[in-house]
């Protein structure tokens, strides 16, 4: 069965729509029912806007709606879908390919699209967006796979180290705090952090810390304010650990099932459930929740995608509406 993958921006104070594109049109490759086939978020820079849809390519659009350039990547083997969003690192747009087989990752010039760099990586499925840290005079582009992290130059792909996992599936993405990068990998295995600025496999050189994490999975990342780090499960189970040795603070229940990642705002951490209800956590020694806001979905009606700062205001994307909270 064909799909179209469609793309469109609106005007955030009046959600009016401005400009939508038909980037691609085909057979998508198979995807989890909890996935589909739009799960990454667009990458922009003002200039211009990236969407990638797996099988159906990535795209490239001026943010006024001028197509630049598509590309098709691959097809993307596995039993559920793509997920990791492009990024934008100086004018490069980076992508992560994980599939199971012929799995890489690419840079293409951000206004051509042509090939700047590829690197192979390991052939595993994989949903983790890329991040950039600066480890001493040099960049690190770090993504988590199935096997651990990885880091990369940013500017020619070159492999620059690998750290091992507890546990695999490669999911969350890595979050960097305290001058670490905190890592948990999908299935249950122990919770850790890695120094940036290694060489090779640094396993046993600049693992900085590792705790037991026990239970459910894993798809929201972790989220760093100050000293503290809050990992919540699929189940709704919340952890917080110390940023600095990872020993535990508390562990809690968040009702709800979640699979959105996290956001921080004014020093406090934004947890959105399935179901849509956030709840507003001050980290601490002990749980304290400051707010919680219910978003009545409609029946059917899930909510997986990140929360969105704008102007004071809060984007919240569901599987069916696109939501503005807050005043003008």
């Amino acid at each position: 069965m064909g799909k179209n993958a469609s793309f469109s921006a609106s005007i955030a104070s009046q959600g009016k729509l401005q400009w939508q594109q038909t980037a691609w049109k085909g057979t998508p490759e198979p995807s989890h029912d909890m996935n589909g086939w739009a799960s990454a978020t667009c990458a922009t820079d003002g200039e211009v806007v990236v969407a990638f849809f797996g099988r159906g390519g990535l795209h490239a659009y001026r943010v006024g709606g001028e197509h630049l350039w598509s590309r098709d990547l691959g097809t993307f083997e596995g039993p559920w879908g793509t997920a990791a969003c492009p990024v934008l690192v100086d004018n490069l747009v980076i992508q992560n390919c994980d599939a199971d087989a012929n799995a890489y990752i690419i840079a293409l010039d951000k206004k051509t699209g042509k090939d700047a760099w590829t690197t192979k990586r390991r052939n595993h499925r994989g949903w983790s967006t890329p991040v950039v840290v600066t480890a001493g005079n040099r960049q690190e582009l770090v993504l988590n796979g199935h096997e651990g992290p990885q880091a990369y130059d940013p500017a020619n792909g070159q492999e620059l180290w690998f750290c091992r996992a507890f546990n695999g599936r490669g999911e969350p993405t890595v979050t960097p705090a305290g001058g670490l990068l905190c890592v948990v990998n999908g299935l249950a295995g122990d919770f850790y952090s890695v120094r940036p600025g290694g060489s090779g496999d640094v396993t046993a050189t600049h693992m900085a810390w590792h705790t037991p994490r026990k239970g459910g999975r894993d798809c929201p990342s972790p989220i760093a304010i100050g000293d503290f780090i809050i990992v919540a499960d699929m189940g709704g189970i919340a952890t917080c650990y110390d940023v600095n040795d990872g020993h535990v603070y508390w562990k809690e229940r968040l009702n709800g099932k979640h699979s959105a990642s996290p956001i921080a705002a004014n020093g406090l951490a934004y947890f959105l459930s399935e179901s849509g209800k956030t709840y507003v956590i001050k980290p601490g020694p002990t749980l304290d929740i400051v707010s919680e806001n219910d978003l009545p979905g409609g029946k059917g009606e899930l909510f997986r995608a990140s929360l969105t700062p704008n102007q004071g205001q809060l984007l919240i994307r569901s599987t069916t509406t696109l939501y503005c909270m807050g005043t003008k």
